[in-house]
């Protein structure tokens, strides 16, 4: 899963293609200097 996340740090979009993603930033044209695009699988720890 990831996440696209604007220069500000506010979540625009969660997808589980990482092409959709910059599909998104491209629709709204962020420029790759305006976003900053996140693996949220790999960030999340599970606890028992």
């Amino acid at each position: 899963m990831y996440g696209l996340y604007d220069k500000e740090g506010i979540l625009r979009f969660v997808d589980s293609d990482k092409d959709a993603c910059i599909a998104y930033a491209e629709l709204f044209e962020l420029g790759s200097t305006n976003y900053c695009l996140i693996d949220l699988a790999n960030n999340t720890k599970k606890s028992k």
